[in-house]
């Protein structure tokens, strides 16, 4: 009685198992596919703990994000309303900026806070200084600004009285 030969491990029939045609080729369906069931919720490992180990961000960080960002804009808009009844910037850089253009200051100013709310929310699962999360950090960044608009509004009451 013969033996039916075993295909070899390293045979095309072997290494080739898939069926279909290749997922990655169409690129518009998977990423529209992967946005509603995302894969990675968290990095695997503990080492993998990293800017690439997920494809899902928590979305009170996204809420945390956009309030940030409405914070940055009313800060520079009441920032912008104060200067013109006689306050000054308190910060060195953005004073610099401040005295150009009011589009240019605006800009710049929600560029550069923009760039850190990604930054921070790319390294949310990071922990920082070996034990802080960064995600914590986010939520520092917003109660500063609640803060800080917080302290512009009285100001405003201070300078322009026929506001309130």
């Amino acid at each position: 009685m013969a033996a039916t030969p075993k295909p070899c491990a390293d045979s095309p029939a072997q290494r080739e198992r898939r069926l279909g045609t290749e997922r990655r080729s169409r690129t518009l369906q998977s990423l529209a596919h992967s946005s509603f069931k995302r894969r990675r919720h968290g990095p695997r490992r503990v080492v993998d703990a990293s800017i690439a180990a997920t494809d899902w961000f928590a979305p009170q960080w996204l809420a945390a994000a956009l309030l940030i960002l409405l914070l940055c804009i009313a800060d520079a808009l009441i920032t912008l309303a104060l200067l013109g009844h006689g306050a000054h910037e308190a910060n060195p850089l953005m004073d610099t900026i401040v005295h150009g253009d009011g589009r240019r200051f605006a800009a710049f100013k929600f560029g550069l806070t923009a760039s850190g709310v990604v930054l921070l929310i790319l390294l949310a699962r990071v922990r920082a200084f070996g034990r802080l999360p960064v995600s914590i950090l986010l939520y520092g960044v917003l109660g500063g600004y609640l803060w800080l608009v917080a302290y512009e509004f009285r100001l405003l009451r201070h300078f322009m009285p026929e506001l309130f």
